[in-house]
């Protein structure tokens, strides 16, 4: 499909079931959340509860406005008259947004002379949608629609528990910390209440590793830790971390890096673009790595290789390591989750843990923020301490970034024993200033204008957050310098 815009395409689609869910049932309320099982999970609210028939009444709906090919027009009003369109004005999250703003006025979307606000771009007609599905899940609903790379088809059925399970999770600590969306952020930190959402949220993440470590102690079988998770989702801090927690189980916890086992750089594989692919596990010496990991499990002091980046070779300095009576290993990774890295130690002496920032704050009922977003802003801050690499070059390796997550993580993360949401509900208020002075500096001629000045009004909707609030020891430092345990 030529010209195909995903991120328009889904905010009219989902514009288009919010007019038929008010046109069927106009007192509920519908709640965009998160992204799972290849599409979108949200819920409707309503008394009595929603059904399954239900939700087919909003999918023919849907259909219907499809059919009729209704205009939608964009509609520049002053924020003095958002009060006159009740299907706006009645929603607290609305009201909080506005209040705790600086808007003048804001855009916002017609259809039918029902209003609504979206973040992103529309298309101009009902009719421009051709795919989509709605369906019942979890006492919600999952929307489908085609993806950018594969616009003419609806992607296939998936079914990730686990990944639904951890958000709830996140969702209930939303609810704990009284934050779960931007208006309800920016009040907090313009009532001075941030240094306390900030240890509390904080805590929480405590609580987890806590929680995660005193699992692991419990298995005496298990010798392996393998921690996995997507680009920018604080792996090192984490592993860190629970190395310590780990520690007050009375383990010994050696940390291992798959750096080291890179095989030569004239060997590695190519991706399809005849680029070296660091990212496919044909990168590593598993098997080196697995005869390492046995003989270190079974008490033999190995020497670890070091990799050097430079020339492109592993080196051996003569540095040996051996495993405590009460040791474990801990190994961090892209491809910590797929059996194959791992081979030949027995799934019995294994614990795999998933990690990655499952964004659960929105910016409003309707507009979600996806959880490549705040990755994506962390990697540009990093990249620009650590690297020196501008926001144009962090945007221009992206898709590979993503396309790689999509062969080598996503698929392995329903394996996890354990997963761990790294992402911080405060933590955008704290990234902003950074992210905003790289991202200003992509020019106009860049082919990364649209995409910066797109993730500039992003960060906009947030109050700036003093960064002096941060632990050393939060994942977050990782991103913005001065960690304890990440050293650019």
């Amino acid at each position: 499909m030529e010209n195909y815009n995903e991120r328009n395409y889904y905010t009219t689609l989902k514009f288009i079931l919010i007019k038929a869910t008010y046109d069927l049932f106009p007192e509920a309320e519908v709640k965009i959340h998160h992204s799972l099982n290849k599409g979108i999970y949200g819920e409707i609210l309503k008394d009595p509860k929603i059904r399954s028939e239900d939700i087919l009444a909003i999918k023919n709906r849907m259909n219907e406005l499809i059919r009729e090919d209704i205009p939608i027009r964009p509609v520049i009003m002053p924020v003095c008259d958002i009060e006159k369109h009740d299907c706006i004005y009645n929603r607290p999250d609305m009201r909080r947004l506005i209040e705790y703003s600086d808007w003048v006025d804001l855009r916002v979307y017609e259809m039918e002379g029902f209003y609504d606000y979206y973040h992103n771009g529309m298309l101009s007609s009902t009719g421009y949608l051709n795919l989509f599905d709605l369906s019942p899940y979890n006492g919600g609903f999952i929307l489908k629609y085609p993806f950018q790379n594969d616009p003419y088809r609806i992607p296939v059925e998936t079914d990730h528990k686990k990944l639904a399970k951890i958000f709830h999770e996140s969702e209930e600590w939303g609810q704990i910390m009284e934050v779960s969306d931007v208006g309800a952020l920016n009040e907090k930190i313009l009532n001075n209440e941030i240094a306390e959402l900030i240890m509390v949220n904080e805590a929480l993440h405590h609580k987890k590793l806590s929680f995660i470590a005193d699992e692991i102690a419990k298995k005496e079988n298990v010798k392996l830790v393998t921690v996995a998770g997507p680009s920018s989702s604080g792996k090192t801090t984490f592993t860190q971390r629970l190395a310590i927690h780990l520690r007050v189980n009375g383990l010994k916890p050696l940390v291992i890096s798959l750096d080291n086992y890179y095989i030569g750089r004239a060997l590695l594989p190519l991706d399809e673009n005849g680029k070296k692919d660091f990212e496919s596990i044909k990168a590593l010496d598993t098997k080196l790595l697995n005869k390492n990991l046995k003989d270190l499990m079974n008490g033999k002091e190995v020497e670890i290789p070091k990799y050097n980046f430079f020339s492109g070779e592993r080196e051996y300095t003569g540095k040996r390591v051996k495993l405590a009576k009460n040791g474990i290993i801990l190994i961090e990774g892209i491809h910590g989750l797929n059996e194959e890295l791992t081979r030949d130690i027995p799934k019995q002496n294994k614990y795999k843990i998933y990690i990655s920032c499952l964004t659960t704050l929105n910016v409003d009922d309707h507009n979600r923020i996806p959880t490549s977003e705040v990755r994506k802003l962390r990697r540009i801050v990093r990249d620009s301490l650590s690297r020196g690499t501008g926001a144009e070059g962090t945007l221009n390796m992206w898709e590979s970034v993503r396309r790689g997550e999509e062969k080598n993580i996503f698929p392995f993360q329903e394996e996890a024993d354990a997963i761990f949401d790294s992402n911080l509900i405060y933590e955008l208020g704290v990234l902003k200033k950074y992210a905003h002075g790289e991202l200003k500096k992509v020019k106009p001629g860049s082919i990364f204008y649209e995409e910066s000045q797109r993730l500039i009004k992003f960060l906009n909707y947030f109050r700036e957050i003093n960064h002096d609030f941060v632990p050393d020891d939060s994942i977050l430092k990782e991103f913005i310098g001065g960690s304890y345990f990440y050293k650019y």
